[in-house]
This record gives structure tokens, sequence and C-alpha cells, in this order.
């Protein structure tokens, strides 16, 4: 544990790999019980389960495995609910799930947009819904959205679907912030930037179910843009770029004492103008704040439960 942080109790969703499953690991590293959330860790996520209970053993961390189905309610509330009868309490949520897709966005069906959007937004709805009412008696707790600079920064073309649930995502998590303060919850928005390499998030794309919509661009005046638009994302991005930075500062955030976590924190280092964005964006927000006289709703609420 760093010097003045406290032993916490989190969930991380989409824990089986890139972002979800580095957090999981560095957050155990760093001291705290950690509840990696995945599907089927019977099935094909078997191996993922296994080896996080291998490397707890191994390292003597406490990092447990919860199976999580972020799209189905009875399977979040379960898992939810198997962590309070364990743990007894719930500290940090880090809302991870997702998943992303590559293509025109006319090319995509209703029911993939909806599709996406249940996975990258509703999910954290639905871990909410399950935990926040034993939080909120907790008096004390911390959300952490891992969000993308897609929300506000440079947004390169064909990533439409995925841009658009992740800035739903951004969104909701920034009502949510003003909504839980005077509970005592903190809420953190981590801002990945576009790493092309070190998740799967690309190599595990969706792609578009209405073929030939996606084969008229394809093949016509936008055949060059697919290949345009990614080895343009990978020449921007520093060939020292580590994603798990995104990990370490999450566990910097988690570790920062109660009332003095950041807001925001982007780890993009290809610099796509997210943080520019944001930073006006979420200046607006508090001046809007104090003007109509809910100011205090910008930080969280010490609660005295005694």
């Amino acid at each position: 544990m760093t010097k003045g942080s406290e032993k916490q109790v989190i969930v991380v969703t989409g824990a089986s790999s890139g972002f979800g499953g580095m957090t999981a690991y560095a957050l155990a590293d760093a001291g705290h019980t950690v509840y990696a959330s995945m599907r089927g860790i019977s099935g094909h996520n078997a191996d993922k389960a296994k080896a996080a209970k291998d490397y707890a053993s191994k390292h003597d961390f406490d990092l447990r495995v919860v199976e999580i189905d972020v799209v189905k309610d009875a399977s979040v509330a379960a898992g939810i609910d198997q962590i309070f009868d364990e743990a007894g309490r719930l500290d940090v949520i880090v809302h991870n799930a997702g998943h992303m897709s590559f293509g025109p966005a006319e090319a995509f069906t209703p029911e993939q947009m909806a599709q996406l959007y249940n996975i990258n937004v509703l999910s954290t709805q639905r871990v909410m819904r399950s935990a926040l009412p034993r939080m909120r008696a907790q008096g004390q707790g911390l959300v952490v959205w891992v969000s993308s600079s897609s929300a506000r920064g440079g947004t390169p073309p064909f990533l439409s679907p995925y841009f658009a649930a992740k800035a739903g995502m951004d969104s909701l998590a920034v009502s949510y912030a003003s909504e839980l303060a005077r509970w005592g919850i903190e809420t953190s928005i981590m801002v990945p930037g576009a790493f092309t390499a070190g998740t799967n998030h690309f190599a595990h794309a969706g792609q578009p179910d209405d073929q030939p919509v996606a084969d008229a661009y394809l093949t016509g005046p936008y055949a060059d843009v697919p290949a345009k638009a990614l080895d343009g994302l990978k020449s921007l991005e520093p060939a020292d770029a580590d994603p798990s930075a995104v990990a370490r500062g999450i566990v910097d955030i988690v570790n920062t004492p109660f009332g003095r976590r950041p807001f925001r924190v982007h780890v993009d280092p290809s610099q796509d103008g997210s943080e520019v964005v944001s930073g006006v964006a979420d200046r607006v927000r508090a001046e809007m704040f104090r003007r109509i006289g809910l100011e205090d709703l910008l930080s969280p609420a010490q609660q005295d439960l005694n």
C-alpha cells in the first residue's frame, strides 16, 4: 500500500483482458481486495479466471474472480451480492466493460447499435443500481469510469457507433457525479487515448451486419478510409505508448485520499485534443453549478454515520 492509502474492496468490470485485466492486477498489486469480474468463468474465460487465481496465490494478493455478465440484470445482481456477502462492503467500482466496433455507421443495424450501447452504457447502470443502495448506506465510496478520448477528442471516421456509446457513458458519469456527491461517493473519470497496441480493443472490434451497405463504402469513394484511419491512429501513437499506464493511473486515483481525487484524468500519448475540450466542458459544468447554488455537488461530502 502507498503511504496514506487504505485497503479498499474493489470491483473491476470487464476484467478478462485489456485495461480491465491490467487494472485488476495493478490494484491487487497495490494491496487492495479486488474482484475481477468477467463472464464465462467456467466457460470461454475459464483460463483467464484461473490465471487470476494462480497469480493471487503465487504473490499472496487478494485478487478474486466474480462472474458478471454486464448485459444481464440477474448476473450483475448476483455478482454484486456475492461481493457484499464475502467482503461485507464495496468501496470502489471501476466501470471498464465495453466493446469497440469499426465500419461505416450506416452499415450497422439498429440492433447492433443498441447492443453496443447496452455493453458500453447500460452495463454501468445495472452495476450502479445493484451496488449503490448499499454504498450509499456506507456513506463513502468511489466510482471510476473508464471513458475514452473519443468522447470529445479528434474522432476519425468508421468508429462512430463506439464513439457514440462512449460519449453516452461519459455523459452519464458526469451526471452521476453530482447526484452521488452528498452521499459521500466520489467520482473520477479515466480517459484513455487510442491505444492501438497492447489491448484487444481494435483486434476484437465488431463489424457491421449490413454487408451490402458496408461494401458500397469500402469499394466506393471511401475505399481508402479504413486503412488511412487505422494507420493514421497508429502513426500518432508514440512508440513507447504503454496501455498499462491507464491501470497505474487508476491505482493512483484509488490511492488518493477521499475528497482529493481528480474529477478527470487523461492518459493519451497521442494527444488527440480530448483533454482540451473536456477541460472546457468541465469548467462550464462547475460554473453552472455555482450559478444555480449547487456548488457543493462538485465535491463529495464527508458522511458522519455515527
